[in-house]
């Protein structure tokens, strides 16, 4: 093989290769088996060993790569990342409900969209071009800490998007409690001690300097925002949420458009019934307005 023949080769192993994580990781579809993955991972790292001038950021290799870091550095957000108002009863939605019909006019019809709270860590993730620049904690809402090395490990993060954009994304990583389940029985019997809960290991794995730790912990991660640039945000939150699945994010299925705000406290009761049958810890639901026209025209949270 020469090394034009290479460099083909190589880049019809990340395009299929890219393609198996997109039906995989975000439309729960699998049309190879782990084992032809595997093969065609073990492939590709072998022609980049052999070819290293064609390695680039985006190559399925590159996720778990370097040496472990120093110290977490400090990264500026393009976005400032606020705070939820927390509402804990059907009585406190509808007051929030009735704040917002005063602010936007009693006449105006608002329709939400509700979503799942996944209890997690939140996450900041910036692409240059459609690679995967740099990802970070919320931190103080304006600055954060840089994780990239730990998030290129999460399979459902992808390294290149499906547009060669530049964006700015939000999301949530955190532990199945299945992932959890197994890895406390390794570690009952290396006798070391047990992981809490999810979300405590996934922010504990996060927080890790060297990235093999992080990706031994399996985690995994939903997005559900497109922030910037604000130019091409769709006008919807149901179109953010459709263009960030066909970007190449995974986003909880369980969501729903609420055209109402009496249907929105349907969608809370319902899910505090069945959180619990979900393979991930639920904190509850979001509600979001729907339009994005409105939703800049509210004023800023906490």
């Amino acid at each position: 093989m020469n090394k034009v023949q290479a460099r083909e080769r190589i880049e019809k192993l990340k395009q299929t290769i890219n393609h198996h994580r997109y039906l995989f990781h975000v439309l729960d579809r699998a049309e190879i088996s782990d084992q032809v993955i595997d093969s065609l991972k073990h492939e590709l790292k072998q022609l980049e060993t052999e070819y290293p001038e064609f390695v680039t950021p985006d190559s399925p290799t590159q996720r778990l790569e370097g040496k472990p870091l120093e110290k977490f550095v400090k990264v500026a957000h393009k976005v400032k990342q606020w705070s939820l108002e927390d509402a804990f009863s059907q009585q406190e939605i509808i007051e929030w409900s009735n704040r917002l019909k005063r602010f936007l006019g009693d006449a105006l019809s608002i329709e939400f969209v509700g979503e799942l709270k996944i209890d997690g860590l939140h996450v900041v993730l910036t692409y240059e071009k459609g690679i995967l620049l740099t990802g970070a904690t919320r931190g103080d809402g304006e600055v954060g800490e840089d994780i990239t090395q730990n998030l290129k490990t999460i399979e459902s993060i992808p390294l290149v998007l499906r547009e060669p954009i530049d964006c700015v994304v939000e999301g949530e990583v955190f532990m199945r409690k299945s992932v959890l389940g197994e890895l406390n029985k390794e570690r009952a019997v290396l006798g070391q001690p047990l992981l809490a809960n999810p979300r405590n290991a996934a922010a504990g794995a996060i927080r890790q300097l060297d990235s093999r730790i992080a990706a031994s912990r399996k985690l995994d991660s939903f997005v559900y925002d497109f922030v910037w640039p604000q130019d091409q945000i769709p006008q919807s939150q149901k179109e953010s949420l459709e263009y960030l699945t066909h970007l190449g994010f995974r986003v909880n299925r369980h969501r729903r458009l609420l055209k109402t705000i009496q249907e929105a406290i349907t969608f809370w009761q319902e899910w505090e019934n069945k959180r619990e049958k979900e393979d991930f810890w639920i904190d509850g639901i979001v509600l979001k307005v729907d339009s994005k026209e409105l939703q800049v025209s509210l004023p800023a949270g906490p």
